[in-house]
């Protein structure tokens, strides 16, 4: 992998937030020529630019990728970008819809034409579970994304810009997630506001979802869609595991801990999926990874047939996977840190 990133310039669009700034710290250790973090958000910017300041080759850039102008600017002379920049909150989505058309759909279509422009080696989209089989503004954005992204192979002409997405699942301790959610209502005594407890859900750490774009930017011939297989917990066993573990760190006792159960929110599902049985039949598998194939036809694209098996599921579902047990998922929990 070190060869894929060595003197190479790197974008990283969102890069200050929690998957681009883990991405940026990793990217550090494979010797780039250079690697510009574009983000609107000024604080989180400048607060991480205060702590990579003994970095020399980085550079950070105020800016959003609805701006094209401003992404043009910052994609000049660059090799390989990683596109973690979108509006990912479901409910936030759901209430401002065109607001993430704008920036999960226009932006992606930006850093396409942009990348393009600038003869781009490279372009690595990071997409969510939310958009198989999705009920919500957030995922249809995102899905929208995704196609955007797998067609942009196909009328690139001779340009050599290769551009595949990667999917996630449940990022552990990510901004805004619900372990963080659930830290703040126990620190202030408060009752935790659960969904639904049947829940289920795919999860990855933080550490395992950067590994896994960086080895797409890696493996990516164009077109694909990477996904990690990755273990299913349930929302009444995370629950139930923060309380024991974290709230004697508070001074509270785990007894007196109140649930409140609110019901789904805007947009939600009680199950996910990270592939569809239409997709199944264009995906290969290897050990750690499924590969969706594109199914558009790409001229320069050649399945990769012989070097993978062909994936014996049908259907990747939070509903139909084995779930985690208690004992498994603290196990999970303790080596992501949660608990510190």
């Amino acid at each position: 992998m070190k060869n894929t990133f060595k003197n190479k310039t790197i974008l990283v669009t969102g890069g200050a937030g929690s998957i681009g700034s883990e991405i940026v710290r990793k990217l550090i250790k494979h010797k780039p020529k250079q690697i510009r973090i574009l983000d609107i958000r000024e604080t989180e910017l400048v607060d991480m630019q205060r702590g990579l300041n003994s970095h020399q080759d980085i550079n950070f850039f105020i800016g959003d990728v609805r701006d094209k102008e401003r992404l043009n600017l910052a994609m000049k002379n660059v090799d390989i970008v990683f596109h973690t920049a979108a509006l990912k909150h479901v409910p936030a989505c759901e209430y401002n819809p065109f607001e993430a058309v704008k920036t999960n759909v226009g932006g992606t279509q930006n850093v396409i034409d942009t990348a393009l422009a600038n003869n781009v080696e490279k372009v690595i989209n990071i997409s969510t579970d939310k958009v198989t089989n999705t009920i919500n503004t957030m995922g249809a954005t995102k899905l929208l994304a995704e196609r955007l992204i797998t067609s942009a192979n196909n009328y690139k002409g001779t340009k050599r810009t290769v551009f595949s997405s990667v999917r996630f699942g449940n990022v552990l301790n990510s901004r805004g997630s619900m372990i963080e959610l659930f830290r703040t209502q126990l620190k202030k005594k408060e009752p935790l506001t659960v969904t639904c407890p049947e829940m289920t859900r795919f999860i990855m750490s933080i550490p395992q979802a950067v590994n896994l774009v960086l080895k797409t930017a890696e493996l990516s011939k164009g077109g694909e869609i990477f996904i990690l297989k990755m273990p299913v917990f349930k929302l009444d066993d995370l629950i139930k595991t923060l309380i024991e573990e974290l709230s004697p760190k508070y001074g509270i006792e785990p007894k007196n801990v109140k649930i409140k159960e609110i019901g789904l929110r805007a947009g939600e599902k009680m199950y996910e999926d990270l592939m569809t049985e239409e997709e199944a039949r264009s995906t290969i598998e290897t050990e750690h990874y499924l590969i969706i194939q594109p199914e558009i036809n790409i001229s320069h694209f050649k399945k990769q047939k012989n070097k993978y098996k062909k994936t014996q599921k049908k259907r990747y579902s939070s509903k139909q996977s084995k779930i985690l047990s208690k004992e498994e998922l603290k196990e999970i929990l303790y080596k992501a840190k949660i608990f510190n």
